[in-house]
C-alpha cells in the first residue's frame, strides 16, 4: 500500500459553551477568549492538512444545547466541488501566499461559529456542555468517511476534544451511561480520543483517553494553548513514541451517583438501566424499575434432637 492510499482523519471537538466563555470575558485579568481558542484550533487543523495531501480534517462545535459541524460544512463541500473536487487535497497557493484550502477552511469556521453563537438562544446559567452528542456525531462522520474509501485505501482516525466547561462530578452524573457507550464504540473501532482540558479536570475524559489509548493533558496556561496542541496532539499515535510527552495522569475510575452527583467507590447499580446510586432505593429514578427491598435475615432456632 502506497502513501497515497493512507488517509489520516483528525476530528476536533471544540467546547463553545457561551455561558462559560461569557463568564471568562467578564473577568478583566483574563486574556484568553473564544476567538483565540479557535485561532489555536485552526493552527492545528492547518498544520494537520499541510503535513500530507491525504490528511483530512473535521471541526465540530460542542454547544450547551446541540453540536454543529463547522468544517466540513455544506458551504465547504460546495467550494470543494467547484474547485478540484477533493476536500482533503491541498490546491495551489493563492495570490496572497496562502493555500486556498486553508484560507477557505478558516473563513468557513469563523463564519459558522458566528452564526451558531448568534442564532442559538441560551436559557439558564448552567455551564453543562453536550459533549457526548458531539463525540457521537464525530464517530458517525468517521464511519461515513470510512465507507466512502476504496477497497485498497485505509484510514487512521482520531478525535481531539478541547474542553473548557463543566466539573468532573457534574458531567459524570449527567452523561455517564451515554458517554461510556460512545467510548466503547470508539475503542472497538480503534479510534483514539485525546483530551485537552482548559478548566477543571474531567474524569470522563480521563477514562476515555485511557481506554482508547489517547492522551489527556490539562493546560496549565491557557494562553499557550497553541503550543500544547502542536507539541502533543498534532503527531499521530505512531509518531508519539518518538517524542518526550508529559507523564500520564492518574485516572479516576470512580463513577458519580445519579442522585447526588458525588463520586462513589461502592454503590447500588440498577440492573435495568445501569444507573448508579449511593443509597438503596426501591424504585429507580431513571427507568422507574421497582425492586424488592432486602429483608433482614432471621435465624431460626433448631430444636436439638433427642
Amino acid at each position: 500500500m502506497t502513501l497515497e492510499d493512507e488517509f489520516n482523519l483528525l476530528v476536533i471537538v471544540v467546547d463553545v459553551n457561551p455561558i462559560w466563555w461569557g463568564q471568562q470575558a467578564q473577568q478583566r485579568d483574563v486574556e484568553f477568549t473564544l476567538s483565540k481558542c479557535l485561532d489555536a484550533v485552526m493552527v492545528v487543523g492547518n498544520s494537520h492538512l499541510v503535513m500530507s495531501r491525504t490528511n483530512k480534517l473535521a471541526v465540530i462545535a460542542s454547544h450547551c444545547q446541540d453540536s454543529y459541524f463547522l468544517y466540513p460544512s455544506k458551504n465547504s463541500r460546495e467550494t470543494a466541488d467547484a474547485g478540484d473536487g477533493s476536500a482533503g487535497h491541498v490546491p495551489s497557493s493563492s495570490g496572497d501566499g496562502k493555500y486556498e484550502l486553508l484560507a477557505v477552511a478558516n473563513n468557513l469556521i469563523t463564519q459558522d461559529i458566528r452564526n451558531v453563537m448568534s442564532r442559538v438562544k441560551v436559557k439558564g446559567n448552567s455551564t453543562h456542555t453536550l459533549l457526548t452528542g458531539s463525540l457521537a456525531k464525530a464517530l458517525c462522520y468517521i464511519h461515513r468517511v470510512t465507507k466512502e474509501l476504496e477497497a485498497s485505501q485505509e484510514m487512521k482516525s482520531r478525535i481531539l476534544v478541547v474542553k473548557v466547561a463543566g466539573a468532573a462530578a457534574e458531567d459524570c452524573a449527567l452523561q455517564y451511561t451515554n458517554f461510556m457507550n460512545v467510548v466503547f464504540a470508539a475503542q472497538k473501532q480503534n479510534i483514539l480520543i485525546d483530551a485537552c482540558v482548559l478548566d477543571l479536570d474531567s474524569s470522563l475524559l480521563q477514562q476515555a483517553c485511557d481506554m482508547t489509548g489517547g492522551l489527556y493533558v490539562k493546560v496549565p496556561q491557557t494562553i499557550s494553548l497553541a503550543q500544547y496542541l502542536l507539541w502533543i496532539f498534532l503527531p499521530d499515535a505512531d509518531q508519539r513514541s518518538q517524542l518526550v510527552l508529559p507523564p500520564p495522569v492518574d485516572v479516576d475510575y470512580r463513577p458519580a451517583c445519579f442522585c447526588h452527583r458525588i463520586l462513589v467507590e461502592i454503590g447500588h447499580v440498577c440492573s435495568v438501566c445501569l444507573s448508579i446510586f449511593c443509597k438503596f432505593s426501591p424504585i429507580c429514578s431513571c427507568c422507574e424499575a421497582a425492586f424488592k427491598p432486602k429483608l433482614p435475615f432471621k435465624s431460626k432456632k433448631i430444636k436439638p434432637s433427642i
